[in-house]
C-alpha cells in the first residue's frame, strides 16, 4: 500500500492495524517513497543455557599468569 504523508497522519491508527496484520505500508513525501511501516518480528524466545553444550570446558579454566598480567597493564 502506498500513502502520502497527509493521509498517513490522518489515518495513522488504521495504518498501524494494517501493518500489525502483516501489510507493508509505504509512506510517500512529495510523491517519492520516504518510509516503510511494517509489522515487528515476533521476539525470539530466550532459553537459558541453550548454548551450554557448545562452550568447551577450557573456557572456565583460569587464564595463565602471563595473560592475566596483560589485562592488568
Amino acid at each position: 500500500m502506498f500513502v502520502n504523508v497527509h493521509e498517513a497522519k490522518t489515518k495513522f491508527s488504521a495504518l498501524l492495524e494494517r501493518a500489525h496484520r502483516g501489510e507493508e505500508i509505504i509512506v510517500a513525501k512529495a510523491g517519492k517513497p520516504y518510509a516503510r511501516l511494517v509489522p515487528l518480528e515476533a521476539p525470539q524466545e530466550r532459553t537459558p543455557g541453550r548454548y551450554a553444550e557448545e562452550i568447551p570446558g577450557s573456557f572456565f579454566e583460569p587464564l595463565p599468569e602471563d595473560e592475566l598480567a596483560e589485562w592488568d597493564s
